[in-house]
């Protein structure tokens, strides 16, 4: 078995690589690993899933591996990733399980793990569920005299109004009504296909939606926070203030301004902070973001007087930051926004409902909030490889690596990233000039290829 867990969760082609034996092992192993077993309450475990056709049969698997290791399921059925992250928190669950690829194009499907509290894992935690996994696999015969049989295998019943719990608590975080707000919602045909564009119109906003007709085949087909080209003509088509972009599970949101251009997480977060800063919510005066985020956002943020802690890609490396030190809000440049004191992980239609929140208190449009943040010209090229490990630690892109590195100098820099769930090399170049960052990440883009 190889490398299971990638930079959020298990990921893979589903009935392919993501089968629903593995399935059935990874639930059974995070039940036993993370279960709080003291003899006096049977483990419980919430499980929830996107739109997704596999994801039915997924479901069913965990669902399965659950209960067989003893524990009681809570069914959530088909709702945001954070929405099962929140509902583990509130329920008391030993253990949360997403059932969703997020992003990723529908053949895909992948299992997302959240501890008691609603807390995506550490590395270590992984790695130990990772080895049970291995072993059950290997060894699966050797295992069921160990497994809990007559009374104490796991019961399964449906958790009744879990998105209906989760749109009350992001109500709850919205100041002011919305009111005269125009809003265009793209849900991707995913999980906040329904319950976004909902909790968007009791906040108060007038709303339209694109992208909320999930199939069980259709999501992030062309649509979504990795497809804005659609959201970009619908909000200048029907005049609106702005455009809000999921992903395939809710857990990011990028915007849209009316006159069209885009708002990534960068900006988003620059505006979010500020506005916690403006009214001393933001704690320490430091904001969390990862090595993904633009120079110009370091800038702005040394400017308005606020700190900023760079981690690893991922929202679970930016809530550990968060919660090391017990601060408030934190992001990634892809819309992943995790505000620690109403949500323990990425969570977009929160991020959407802070955005529109602060246009309310301020008057102000998208554009004019986003104009904080000058951004260095970015250019990020994705290289399919066969190795990703092997080509970022090779000799020679090392080599291309630092050459580059001399000649940007204090006024770019160079980031080269695996994917954490695909076979690809992320070259990140930012530079003085748009022409410039192009032709360096360009050479360095052809260096990684030729390592591949």
């Amino acid at each position: 078995m190889g490398r299971l867990f990638g930079t959020d969760g298990v990921r893979g082609r589903a009935n392919a690589e993501l089968t629903p034996e593995l399935a059935l092992s990874v639930a059974r192993a995070a039940a036993g690993l993370l279960a709080d077993r003291d003899g006096t309450q049977r483990p419980v475990a919430v499980v929830g899933r996107d739109p997704r056709a596999s994801g039915e049969m997924l479901e069913a698997a965990v669902v399965a591996g659950l209960v067989s290791a003893g524990a009681d399921v809570l069914r959530a059925g088909v709702l945001p990733t954070p929405a099962l992250a929140y509902l583990t928190g509130r329920t008391g669950a030993n253990l949360g399980v997403m059932i969703s690829a997020s992003h990723n194009p529908m053949p895909d499907n992948g299992i997302k793990l959240f501890s008691s509290g609603g807390h995506k894992l550490p590395d270590a935690v992984e790695a130990a569920i990772e080895h049970e996994v291995g072993r059950h696999l290997r060894r699966a015969g050797d295992a069921v005299a160990h497994r809990p049989t007559g009374a104490q295998i796991g019961r399964v019943r449906d958790l009744p109004d879990a998105v209906e719990d989760y749109a009350q608590h992001l109500l709850s975080t919205v100041p002011r009504p919305l009111t005269g707000v125009r809003l265009v919602v793209d849900g991707a045909h995913g999980s906040a296909a329904a319950c976004g564009p909902d909790v968007y119109r009791r906040a108060g906003a007038t709303v339209a939606t694109l992208g909320c007709e999930p199939d069980g085949w259709n999501i992030n087909d062309g649509v979504g926070s990795t497809h804005l080209e659609p959201l970009i003509a619908a909000v200048r088509a029907q005049g609106a203030d702005l455009g809000l972009a999921h992903d395939g599970d809710a857990d990011r949101c990028l915007a849209v301004t009316a006159e069209g251009d885009v708002v990534d997480g960068d900006a988003i977060l620059a505006i979010s902070a500020l506005a916690m800063h403006e009214r001393g919510q933001l704690r320490e005066d430091t904001v969390v973001a990862t090595v993904m985020s633009n120079l110009g956002f370091h800038h702005t943020m040394r400017g308005a007087g606020i700190a900023v802690q760079t981690t690893a890609v991922g929202d679970r490396y930016v809530l550990e930051a968060l919660r090391a030190r017990n601060l408030s809000l934190g992001g990634e440049q892809s819309g992943h926004l995790v505000f620690l004191e109403h949500a323990t992980t990425g969570d977009g239609v929160l991020t959407g409902l802070a955005l529109l929140s602060r246009m309310a208190e301020t008057g102000a449009s998208l554009a004019e909030l986003a104009s904080v943040l000058t951004r260095l010209p970015q250019t990020l090229i994705n290289v399919p490889v066969r190795d990703r490990i092997a080509v970022v630690e090779s000799d020679e892109v090392a080599d291309a690596v630092n050459s580059v590195e001399e000649e940007l100098g204090d006024s770019g820099r160079v980031l080269l990233r695996p994917s954490g769930t695909e076979q690809l090399v992320r070259v990140m170049v930012e530079a003085p000039t748009q022409e410039q960052a192009d032709s360096v990440a360009d050479r360095l883009a052809k260096v990684v290829a030729a390592a591949g």
